[in-house]
């Protein structure tokens, strides 16, 4: 059998929950690399639209319930070589928690001013210019 390309795999969806000034990040319980905290993310499922899974996985992850507002953009993860889309979300209901233990080791809302502290070495640009806007208003 060949080796597997990264176009093979499936692309990860990841939600930017902003929620009361904050936004929801998640802490790994196997980091990737230096990949430690991140946003609610998972596996595309076939079939599955971007904006589903990233409202799915954040159900999965943290129990809250979310709605997709709108794609952000995508591109391949520089730490990770993997298809990333990433969806603004909005909370709907439900109070988030560490739903899925064995993924997931803790959660935080975190600050505008607290993301370089959480994702030291910076966020996609289209996701940091939907913060800025956002969190700072």
């Amino acid at each position: 059998m060949t080796q597997q390309n990264t176009d093979e795999r499936p692309g990860i969806a990841a939600a930017i929950v902003v929620h009361e000034g904050r936004v929801l990040m998640v802490r790994r319980r196997v980091s990737e690399g230096q990949l430690s905290w991140q946003f609610p993310a998972g596996e595309v499922e076939p079939g599955e639209a971007r904006e589903e899974a990233a409202v799915r996985e954040t159900q999965e992850e943290t129990g809250l319930t979310v709605a997709a507002v709108k794609l952000l953009g995508e591109r391949v993860h520089p730490k990770t070589d993997r298809l990333m889309s990433y969806t603004a979300c909005e909370v709907l209901g439900g109070t988030a928690y560490v739903a899925d233990t064995e993924e997931l080791a803790e959660l935080a809302w975190v600050a505008h001013g607290e993301i370089p502290k959480y994702v030291p070495y910076g966020l996609f640009e289209p996701v940091q210019e939907y913060l800025d806007a956002v969190l700072i208003s």
